[in-house]
């Protein structure tokens, strides 16, 4: 049987679904390393693993290492080092380097993990991307600002869902996001053109350097808008139009993209814009499945488990390939204002108009404290052959569902 090891810093729902998946491969052995005691894993799911050693920081590569050697020697050799969390990929890459386990080396994870050396690759290949700046002190950052004018977005390097990054539309609210993210040499940030337009994502599964899946979604508004609306409820939608010729470009650029960074096999996220002018930039690409329920999504358009479909590839080097089904897409249900949620409203009388278009439901929790998230609370997701009634679906839900906090 092959020994796999799974990677993850604590069993947040996502992560249980990951390690759930890895876990139900057949003819598959899973050691699990963490820095939460397995306890607190689902029972069923702790039987299913092999084995679990806690840890108490998964970022400390001689002590994964060391780990990952003694349970070799239980075990058999380590066949495949996996984790899902963006922050992960460069110390699991490092991992693999110094074992001799397969999969993404230190420096392709470093060309999806870097965004300064992603974007730099990207243009040396002539990848259409926002135009950027690595900067390191404040003179730096105001000549990028004089050329390119405001707004712009800054953010670190190695950021990752729109965390620690601010649409700034002055130099002394530039200042203050810079100060904030504790600019110095030591401490370069990224500052980069705001694309006026729409925002995208498009991810890929790949094997061995073929790109044989892929599935586009459409964002209303952008996750940088909704952090900084607090009043906004955010939607995705997949259209079921994903092979026409209106994605022609991004599915050239896109698949481009990864040739150049170097993705051979995995489950990849990329993010884009279409500008106002029909033309298109790539934002950024991380070398890991998606967050935000858009997992859920991809499986629910195509009948198929995507993450199930993840973890074979990954493992047994194996995709089968789905059938475009449904137009999908997700509201995320967002409380107004601060605190805890104190009641949910508009929930039957969307069950009335849409309930036979919901395929999942995660309602907001009395006294849940309000997430600082895009994400909010809980979402609905709704799926049906034709993209507009997914859209006019989601719509109804925003308009109707109310998370009150208090």
């Amino acid at each position: 049987m092959r020994f796999v090891l799974f990677v993850a810093r604590n069993f947040t729902e996502n992560a249980v679904r990951f390690i759930r998946a890895f876990a139900g491969l057949p003819g598959v052995r899973v050691g699990l390393l963490a820095e939460e005691p397995v306890h607190l894993l689902p029972a069923d799911l702790q039987q299913q693993l092999a084995t679990h050693r806690q840890l108490v920081s998964v970022y400390d590569v001689p002590a994964l290492v060391a780990a990952a050697e003694t349970l070799a020697q239980n075990f058999g050799p380590v066949h495949r080092i996996i984790g899902a969390v963006e922050q992960l990929q460069e110390t699991i890459a490092t991992v693999r380097e110094r074992m001799g386990i397969a999969g993404m080396d230190v420096a392709t994870a470093l060309n999806f993990r870097d965004k300064a050396r992603m974007k730099n690759l990207l243009r040396q290949a002539g990848i259409p991307c926002a135009r950027y700046a690595l900067v390191t002190n404040i003179g730096m950052a105001s000549a990028f600002a004089k050329e390119v004018g405001f707004p712009l977005i800054v953010k670190p390097p190695d950021g990752a869902g729109s965390r620690s990054t601010f649409k700034v539309r002055s130099s002394a609210t530039m200042g203050q996001a810079l100060q904030l993210l504790g600019l110095s040499p030591e401490c370069p940030v990224l500052l980069e053109e705001f694309v006026l337009g729409s925002e995208h994502s498009f991810d890929t599964f790949s094997l061995r350097g073929q790109h044989l899946f892929h599935s586009i979604s459409h964002y209303y508004p952008s996750p940088l808008e909704v952090m900084q609306e607090p009043w906004i409820q955010w939607q995705v939608v997949l259209p079921i139009e994903v092979d026409t010729p209106q994605y022609d470009d991004i599915r050239h650029h896109a698949f481009r993209t990864l040739d150049v960074l170097g993705m051979q096999t995995g489950f990849s996220h990329l993010e884009w814009f279409r500008r106002k002018d029909g033309s298109l930039a790539i934002s950024e690409v991380a070398a890991r499945p998606p967050g935000a329920q858009f997992p859920t999504l991809i499986s629910r358009a195509n009948d198929f488990d995507a993450l199930s479909a993840w973890a074979r590839l990954m493992v047994l080097d194996e995709f089968t390939l789905p059938k475009r089904k449904y137009a999908v897409g997700a509201a995320y249900l967002r409380g107004q204002g601060e605190g805890r949620v104190v009641a949910i409203h508009g929930i039957e009388e969307l069950d009335k108009t849409i309930g036979h278009l919901v395929t999942d439901v995660k309602l907001p929790q009395i006294g849940q404290e309000a997430l600082p998230s895009y994400e909010g609370e809980g979402y609905i997701i709704v799926r049906h052959p034709k993209t507009e009634v997914v859209r006019a679906a989601l719509q109804q839900i925003v308009s109707i569902a109310r998370v009150e906090l208090g």
